[in-house]
Formats: structure tokens, C-alpha cells, sequence
């Protein structure tokens, strides 16, 4: 498997051939960002591309690209998971329980990792293991880790005041706001994981053709377990990033619809529903298309229900953009 990639239908193409068919992907996704920046700059001169609104689309997409990040994993390898946005919650309101008890930074940021991973572990125990289907288990944990956020606060925003803490989600370095770097290295890593790794290679394997990637001797038990725990641990940095950047400890607020955005996301940048096809950059071109919408319509005043009705459309648009691209 060092230099051949098993599509879905079963036969076997170049990664050569994968890279190209991204590549178009790609142009595609950029043409459609530039024509939305364009019809935003025109529709709010002098105001869309005022540096300090560019930088805001980029602070405001970093909770969708840490959330992304894992729904792309996770649609690669042919699972699904839609329990993201809940597993932020409860992870952020771990993170201002422990502040609240232990002041300190570290207290908040391991509280937080490790209630994402147990989270994406049980996710992927019980899709492995429990042979159960991935929208079934995650359709319960959606409900269970909402519960369990809300039971860890009380039902109500914990405050956070640790400086140390707070900087993380407000500060910046080199002038680029925390936020935008953690995700800019969390994204580099992402790349290199799937493109460059034998891992990332299986996960492509098993999402194009499971029966084959089991045959060549993947362990798709061991993989779908990893994978929906290192989806977990992305719930856990996003947490973070939510909780540092509003100095509280969120149980819904902030990562209520995530999981929705995130996969819209996703599959708008080419991830396929089915696995096995799609790229990294192309799933964050898709949050660039999202964060730069959500901000466009925010400045043109548009109700917060048209924005709703928006991105359900969005996603439909973007399952409807990969079939045609199948079909030709």
C-alpha cells in the first residue's frame, strides 16, 4: 500500500491520481471563497476587507477548523460522528469546573484533553467493539455528553479567571492571535498525518474500500477506534480555545450546532459521505467558505434565522456538488 489508494468501487488508482482530482477540488474551492469575498466587498465597501474584519473571520473560524479537522478524519475512514458539538460543551465546562477548584491553567487544558479523549474513546469502543453504527452511537453520546456538561455546571457558564488561562483564547503572538496559530499547527499536522503517513494511507484504504483494507491487513477495529479517539481530543482543543477566548466554562453556548457546521464544512471541501476521498486543505477551504459567510451576513444585518436556514442549505448545496462531480 505504499503507492496505490482502494477507491470504493474497488479498484485501485495512484495517489498521483488522487492528488489530481484534489488539485481541481481545490482550484474549485478557492474560485468559489474568491467570488464570495468579491460579492462581500462589494455588497459592504469599505468595511468587509478592513484588516481588522479579515482578522476577525480568521479568529471566528478557528472553533469550526479545530471541530473540522475531526468530522474530516472521522468522513475519510467512512464513519460519522455528530456528537462534536456536545463533546466541546462538556469539555469546556471539565475545563472551568477545574479552574474553579484548581487555579490554574494546566488544571483547565488537562481537564479538557482528557475529557475529549474518554469521549471520542467511548465513541469508538462502542463503534468497534459494539459493532453499533456510528450515527446511532453518536446520536446517543450527542444527547449523553450535552447531559453531562450540563450536570458538570449545573446548567450555567462557569467563569474562568486565570489570566494565564484567558491569554490563550485573547492573546496573540507575533502579532497572529493564539487561536489562529494553534490552528494553523494543528492543520499542518493534520496534512502530514494523512498525506505523508502509513496511517493516514490506511485511513484512506479503509474509508475507500473497508473488505480490501481488511484483506491487505489493516486492523479496521484498531483504526476506527483511534481515530474517533483523536476526534475527541480535537473536541478537547476546540474546548479550550471556547473556553479561554469567552473566560468561561461553556456547557452549550458556543458549541450548540458545531457539529453541523463542521461537517457542512467538510463535505463542502470535498470530504465524500461515503470515505475514503477528499484532502485536509480542501476541508479548511470549506471553513474559509463558512466562517467568511457567517461573517458576511453579520454584517449586512441578516437575521440570525436566515443564517440558520443558510448553512442547512449550504450542506445540501455541497452533497448535491459531489454527486454531480461524481456522475461527470
Amino acid at each position: 500500500m505504499k503507492d496505490i489508494a482502494v477507491t470504493k468501487n474497488g479498484r485501485r488508482g495512484s495517489w498521483r491520481d488522487r492528488l489530481q482530482d484534489a488539485d481541481q477540488q481545490v482550484v474549485g474551492l478557492v474560485i468559489a471563497l474568491a467570488v464570495l469575498l468579491l460579492i462581500f466587498g462589494i455588497r459592504i465597501p469599505g468595511q468587509f476587507f478592513k484588516p481588522v474584519n479579515l482578522m476577525s473571520i480568521g479568529e471566528g473560524v478557528t472553533l469550526i477548523g479545530m471541530a473540522t479537522l475531526a468530522a474530516a478524519v472521522v468522513l475519510l475512514l467512512g464513519g460519522l460522528d455528530v456528537s462534536i458539538g456536545s463533546l466541546v460543551g462538556f469539555c469546556s465546562a471539565a475545563a472551568g469546573v477545574a479552574m474553579m477548584r484548581v487555579s490554574s491553567p494546566l488544571a483547565g487544558v488537562s481537564a479538557a484533553l482528557l475529557v475529549g479523549l474518554v469521549g471520542g474513546f467511548v465513541n469508538g469502543l462502542l463503534i468497534s467493539k459494539g459493532k453499533i453504527e456510528p450515527i446511532i452511537v453518536t446520536l446517543a453520546t450527542y444527547s449523553a455528553y450535552r447531559g453531562f456538561a450540563l450536570l458538570t455546571t449545573g446548567g450555567y457558564a462557569v467563569n474562568v479567571r486565570n489570566a494565564a488561562f484567558n491569554h490563550l483564547g485573547n492573546g496573540t503572538l507575533l502579532g497572529i492571535p493564539i487561536p489562529v496559530v494553534m490552528l494553523l499547527l494543528a492543520i499542518a499536522i493534520f496534512i502530514v498525518l494523512m498525506g505523508y503517513t502509513s496511517m493516514g494511507r490506511n485511513i484512506y484504504a479503509i474509508g475507500g474500500n473497508p473488505n480490501a483494507a481488511r484483506l491487505a491487513g489493516v486492523n479496521i477495529d484498531l483504526y476506527k477506534l483511534g481515530v474517533y479517539t483523536l476526534a475527541g481530543l480535537m473536541a478537547g482543543v476546540a474546548a479550550i480555545i471556547l473556553t479561554s477566548r469567552t473566560k468561561s466554562g461553556q456547557p452549550i453556548s458556543g458549541s450548540e450546532g458545531l457539529e453541523l457546521q463542521a461537517i457542512t464544512a467538510a463535505i463542502l471541501g470535498g470530504i465524500s459521505t461515503k470515505g475514503g476521498k477528499g484532502t485536509i486543505i480542501g476541508a479548511m477551504l470549506g471553513v474559509l467558505i463558512i466562517g467568511t459567510l457567517n461573517n458576511g451576513m453579520i454584517l449586512l444585518g441578516v437575521s440570525q434565522f436566515y443564517q440558520f436556514i443558510a448553512r442547512g442549505a449550504l450542506l445540501i448545496i455541497a452533497v448535491l456538488i459531489q454527486r454531480w462531480l461524481k456522475k461527470s
